[in-house]
């Protein structure tokens, strides 16, 4: 369905002075119109809103047939016919044409320019002629490298742009034939070519084709003709003969309509075959063929009189290239104006209906134009579809800048973008009264119409009402040009992109009291015209980019309000065309129309889901009391589950405590009750100083329950502003008064991936005051608890690393922790624990001195976990010998049983016999020691392992134990 709109995308005109009526004409890039009569082309100057002055004019060697120009290269092409005889010439280097009679050089292509002329080439014009087998019928220039495609009856031929090089600043324009594609059973009546993409129309089909490099298939194809697999030709071969007999006995054959799409187009009957025909050389590239889809319409028999009324028109590729990206060529520089090509679309019309389709990554039929009169000619942009008939110029909107939107950003139709969808009903701007239309072209931002007084002058017609539908003769018969009055060549200035978006805006304001779908289309379509302009910034004058960023983020915040105020099923989204707005929640909740002040009020959908959104976000950004009572309001009428979830949001951090309470408190008499209220109620009377309310609620559930609620809601604990970790009012008071709690909190949050490990310790960290280096009791605390819980083993050896860390530490420098430990058991009872790497711990103990009983007792640890016991008797001996029974009697066991008298008992011996101030206290570690080596040992090797030179009666008790020690048991 095709809306209409009475808009202005049309401003000033003005008349081109060309002296004949013109045969053809096309823009030239930014600044200049081609206009081709009799046997001259003339160039007019053409700039913004200035008149259209004369540039050049230089002559052709017949009559234009056809004509296009070339933005890569800057040169003109056109089929010209002289003596019934058609030839195809490029124009090079026009611009330096300074007069009609300024010298002009003829080259043919392809061939080298001899030395002596090549400095000359660069102050005058030169005519590149391109002989073919077969006379040109119609030409196509690629927009982004400038190659040229031309159709024949049989064929296409490619000519790849390039250039000999004559010095470093100056380079000579030429082309090379590198490729035919043969066409059997279509004949081109118009072409267009994109970058690979090539589109064949027909009177009444379409076939879109794209050329392809295959290096992996490069020593597999020759210099010759490849056909591609085509089943149905010999049956469609059989048809035409059998066509031919039945149209000779008058008789019209319609073959029925048909779309094929993708790789099922293959199927459509018409064989293609590729010939390379460019040098063999390393710059050849290797193409195959990629049918993307072929359409083929049946003409309606009762109009078949009117030949025109059932022939294709208007066939044209209209690129969308990527923002802001340069890519390089294989030589390394910059390809044309950076372009790269993002999407690609095609349109074609018949009289009365007009396609248009996205064939790049997936083909497929985006929209479908009804004229509400016969169309004469079409031209596609970006932003829109112009649409000529006979007396009217019609201006409907496009879905290419929404598709391509979508191809270009990953995130688009998320909660981050939204853009208005593709299938959205297309509309017609405006129809604009002008008489005796003939034909229309456009260039930057510029509508050239041809119109012709005279109704009875037809400028193109063809002969036989048959001819069309057989495919027999599709030569385009043209009457000779006549010096005559009645006609015009006007340039209309389209209006500003956001002129016409401001237009649309107040139009639009019409709709916005009744509330209808209408207000949300025009609005999408006045965000996909900016959209669309933003996307070809080559094209914007200084200072409109800037104008036009505005216009976008302010459409976004229109469509943002129509998403919220009004019910729809895409209400959601709001929330992103609000955030590419880039209104704050405040701005937005300003724009809202709060009519009751009571509960009676309805909030929509769009509204409710984007407040709920950005609360949940970590905005920075805090609402004034009055609007935080109203969000308040607002979700207790529509949303009351979400109510204790909104509340806290930081952003909520001015609520008036009682507001919230009272509403909270209506939550329960409607039967919603949980922990989570508990707790923000009980937020609430801290925040109000009433702290027997406080503890009341924190008692009304158990501990555990109350975990239950903070994981619920981590942010009753833990917010987050301008990227910092702020601790809530709340876990400051449970740091004081009930801090196992907090941590068990913490703890859960973690359990359930609600907080990062870095961030909880950032949190403590924070919340007891303590820099980066410094880490404070309840810190350790956590730790602690998460040792007891089940973690990885990754995450575990991590968690012993820093626990370990901070144990040293505190016994290096003597440190007390700063509150009193939450676990009663000793810091070294980690190191203790046979799950650990004790490995890990040695880097730290160089930190540690042995001159202390606790750095002392962390070293013995150690070796002891190393199995250096020797090196530990050798270490207490010296430093602690009143511990080294108690060691050995816990260590030296089982296999290390034997140290206690080869190691420990010659030791002790040794240095009773050294004397000194320790002897008592090795001596008595001697008696311990000999009792139980007594115990373990034979008679005869308790005697071989005693001294020597030991006093007998010292011994003899041990002696006398150990020989009798069989008859006591």
């Amino acid at each position: 369905m095709v809306q209409l709109y009475n808009l202005h995308p049309f401003g000033s005109q003005q008349v081109v002075p060309c002296k004949l009526e013109p045969e053809q004409f096309c823009g030239g890039g930014r600044d200049a119109l081609f206009v081709a009569a009799g046997c001259k082309v003339e160039a007019f100057a053409v700039a913004g809103q200035e008149l259209c002055q004369p540039r050049c004019a230089f002559s052709t060697l017949g009559r234009v047939l056809r004509m296009a120009y070339s933005e890569a290269g800057d040169y003109l092409v056109a089929i010209e016919e002289k003596n019934k005889a058609t030839f195809l010439r490029a124009y090079v280097n026009w611009r330096s044409k300074r007069t009609e009679n300024s010298r002009v050089c003829i080259r043919m292509v392809g061939h080298n320019v001899e030395a002596p002329f090549r400095e000359s080439f660069k102050d005058q014009m030169s005519i590149v002629e391109m002989p073919l087998s077969e006379a040109p019928l119609c030409i196509s220039c690629c927009p982004v490298k400038g190659d040229l495609l031309v159709g024949c009856t049989n064929k296409l031929v490619l000519f790849s742009l390039t250039y000999q090089v004559i010095n470093e600043e100056f380079s000579i324009l030429d082309f090379e034939r590198s490729l035919i594609i043969h066409l059997d059973n279509i004949t081109p009546v118009e072409i267009s070519f994109c970058v690979g993409y090539v589109a064949v129309m027909s009177d009444l089909e379409v076939l879109i084709l794209k050329l392809e490099s295959d290096s992996k298939n490069e020593e597999k194809v020759h210099h010759h003709p490849c056909k591609t697999n085509n089943p149905v030709k010999q049956i469609n071969t059989d048809f035409s003969n059998e066509t031919s007999q039945i149209e000779s006995d008058d008789f019209v054959i319609c073959q029925k309509p048909m779309e094929l799409l993708g790789e099922k187009s293959e199927q459509c009957g018409i064989s293609v075959t590729l010939e390379l025909t460019g040098l063999a050389d390393e710059k050849i590239k290797y193409f195959h063929i990629q049918h993307l889809l072929y359409r083929r319409f049946t003409p309606d028999i009762s109009f078949y009189v009117l030949s025109d009324d059932i022939r294709l028109h208007s066939l044209q590729l209209l690129p969308i290239y990527h923002t802001g990206k340069c890519p390089l060529t294989s030589d390394g520089k910059n390809s044309f104006h950076g372009k790269e090509l993002l999407s690609l679309f095609c349109f074609f019309s018949l009289p009365h209906v007009g396609y248009l389709y996205m064939v790049v990554k997936s083909v497929e039929l985006m929209s479908v134009y009804q004229y509400p009169e016969k169309s004469q000619q079409a031209v596609l942009t970006p932003q829109f579809l112009h649409v000529i008939t006979r007396n009217n110029l019609q201006c409907f909107t496009v879905r290419c800048s929404a598709a391509a939107a979508r191809e270009e950003d990953p995130y688009m139709d998320t909660t981050l973008k939204a853009c208005p969808p593709v299938s959205m009903d297309i509309c017609a701007l405006r129809i604009q009264l002008f008489i005796g239309l003939k034909a229309i072209c456009h260039f930057k931002s510029h509508v050239v119409l041809l119109t012709k007084a005279d109704p009875e002058a037809i400028p193109e017609r063809r002969v036989s009402p048959r001819r069309f539908l057989s495919r027999k003769d599709t030569s385009v018969k043209m009457k000779p040009p006549v010096a005559e009055a009645g006609w015009s060549l006007y340039i209309v200035n389209t209006t500003s992109p956001v002129q016409l978006y401001k237009e649309m805006v107040d139009y639009s304001n019409t709709y916005k009291t009744v509330k209808t779908q209408s207000c949300i289309h025009l609005l999408s379509e006045a965000h996909l015209l900016v959209r669309a302009a933003l996307m070809d910034t080559s094209q914007l004058e200084p200072g409109e980019k800037a104008e036009l960023l505005e216009a976008f983020k302010e459409s976004c915040g229109h469509l943002g309000d129509c998403y919220s105020r009004l019910d729809t099923q895409n209400s959601h989204l709001a929330l992103p065309y609000y955030k590419m707005s880039g209104l704050s929640l405040a701005e937005v909740l300003t724009r809202v129309d709060w009519a009751a002040e009571d509960e009676s009020q309805k909030y929509e959908r769009g509204l409710i889901f984007y407040i709920n959104h950005s609360l949940h976000e970590n905005l920075d950004e805090e609402l004034s009391e009055e609007l935080a009572a109203k969000v308040v309001q607002m979700f207790h009428a529509a949303e009351p589950k979400q109510l204790p979830h909104v509340l806290c949001s930081p952003s909520m951090k001015s609520v008036s405590p009682l507001t919230a309470l009272s509403y909270l408190r209506k939550l329960d008499t409607y039967g919603f009750s949980s922990v989570l209220v508990t707790l923000i109620k009980a937020a609430l009377a801290l925040k109000m100083g009433d702290l027997d309310m406080h503890r009341s609620e924190m008692k009304s559930h158990p501990e555990m329950k109350l975990v239950c609620g903070f994981i619920l809601e981590p942010r009753l604990l833990i917010q987050q502003r301008k990227g910092q970790i702020v601790p809530t009012e709340l876990a400051v008071h449970l740091k004081e008064t009930q801090p196992r709690l907090l941590v068990a909190a913490v703890l859960g949050l973690q359990k359930n991936n609600k907080i990062g490990i870095e961030k909880a310790d950032s949190f403590f960290k924070v919340l007891c005051g303590k820099d980066e280096d410094m880490i404070p009791q309840l810190l350790v605390d956590f730790w602690e608890a998460q040792l007891v819980a089940c973690l990885p083993d990754v995450v575990l050896q991590e968690l012993c690393r820093k626990l370990i860390s901070q144990y040293i530490w505190r016994l290096s420098k003597r440190q007390l922790p700063d509150t009193i430990p939450l676990r009663t058991s000793e810091d070294l009872s980690l190191i203790c624990g046979p799950s650990f790497d004790i490995a890990s711990i040695i880097p730290f103990l160089e930190l540690l001195s042995e001159d202390t009983i606790a750095g002392l007792s962390v070293h013995v640890l150690c070796r002891t976990r190393l199995k250096e016991y020797e090196q530990c008797i050798d270490t207490l001996l010296e430093r602690c010998p009143e511990a080294v029974i108690p060691y050995a009697n816990h260590e030296l066991k089982e296999e290390n049983r034997t140290l206690w008298w080869k190691k420990l008992l010659p030791e002790l011996c040794q240095r009773i016999k050294c004397g000194g101030e320790k002897y008592q206290l090795y001596l008595s570690s001697l008696k311990e020691t000999l009792s139980t080596v007594a115990v373990d040992l034979e008679l005869r090797d308790f005697l071989n392992v005693l001294p020597e030179d030991g006093t007998a009666a010292f011994f003899l008790p041990y002696l006398l134990y150990c020989s009798r020690k069989k008859s006591l048991a």
